[in-house]
């Protein structure tokens, strides 16, 4: 019975059982199993189960004694350097943080700061290294965020649901908005992507109170949905703003000009290309003048211009621009 056969099938059952152990061992490690796809709800039991599940917190984080990172702060209380728990410490830093910015800060303000803008206020001996939480690969969404807020804030302080969930503060508010728009589109960073906007579209577009020298202002921008955005900078011609359409001017000598008219005044029209160069053309030359509305002088190739990250950043970004009234 004991033949070469039998003692191949053997190996084999050994080899595929400590595969799946490893695969069982790696789920539970990150926390990717069915317990951390569960419904978490706002409570700091439900934050607790996103610290050390999805979220990934302990990677780099302890509390007290429970866990062993030392890559970031210990959120519990722990040895000389760490005398108080998170919650504790928090209303310290929000005193801190009131300090430089001028404005008032809560404890709740600057826990959940740290989780949305963690390069805000980086803890003296560590790096600014912590991971965007709001974006891949962990992802965090909204709910998630209030509720590791919760847990954190239950760590020797004062637990406010109030101030965390249903009647967050203006700063608080802020952040939160932050997290939504990145979370809705994809996981972007609207810090960066402002950088993104800074590099590829303030030459076109503005945001404020100005006109765009080219193309049309992105105040307000978010109440068009992030449909419109993305469309707008993925394919320009299916959503062209009213008052930037753009225009095909040929003179009597059949020379071609493309771009935006932006001027329509004694006996002249200006047509703006897409580098923002003027070329002025009397009407009496005018052989033809049309609205093309397969073309944009918004550059078609932008998609490929920007990485995949670049463009959910801009994204998020843009996303933040809302209305003066919602704000």
């Amino acid at each position: 019975m004991n033949s070469p056969i039998t003692r191949v099938f053997g190996f084999l059952l050994v080899v595929l059982g400590v595969y799946l152990w490893i695969g069982y061992s790696i789920t539970a490690l990150t926390g990717s199993g069915d317990e951390a796809a569960a419904v978490v709800e706002i409570t700091p039991e439900g934050g607790e189960v996103i610290y050390w599940g999805k979220g990934r917190c302990f990677t780099c984080h302890s509390v007290g004694g429970q866990g062993s990172a030392v890559r970031g702060p210990n959120h519990g209380q722990f040895g000389e350097k760490f005398q108080q728990s998170m919650g504790a410490r928090a209303v310290e830093r929000a005193l801190a943080r009131t300090k430089k910015e001028g404005v008032e800060f809560t404890a709740v303000d600057y826990v959940v700061e740290s989780l949305a803008s963690p390069g805000a206020f980086v803890v003296e001996g560590y790096k600014n290294e912590m991971a965007v939480v709001y974006a891949p690969p962990i992802s965090l969404n909204l709910k998630e965020i209030k509720a590791v807020t919760a847990y954190l804030m239950s760590l020797g302080g004062d637990l406010d649901m109030e101030a965390i969930d249903t009647a967050p503060s203006e700063i608080t508010k802020k952040l939160y908005s932050k997290i939504a728009a990145a979370a809705e589109a994809g996981g972007g960073d609207p810090e960066l992507g402002a950088e993104v906007f800074e590099d590829n579209c303030v030459e076109c577009h503005s945001l404020g109170e100005d006109d765009g020298e080219i193309g049309p202002n992105l105040s307000g921008i978010a109440a068009s949905g992030l449909k419109f955005i993305s469309e707008s900078i993925l394919a320009p011609t299916k959503s062209l703003t009213k008052g930037y359409e753009t225009y095909v001017v040929i003179n009597n000598e059949g020379r071609q000009f493309i771009g935006l008219k932006t001027r329509d005044a004694d006996g002249e029209v200006d047509i703006t290309n897409a580098l923002g160069d003027v070329e002025t053309i009397t009407k009496s030359d005018i052989k033809e003048i049309r609205i093309d509305d397969t073309l944009s002088i918004m550059p078609d190739d932008i998609s490929e211009v920007l990485t995949v990250k670049e463009y959910q950043d801009v994204l998020s970004f843009l996303m933040l621009q809302k209305p003066a009234e919602e704000e």
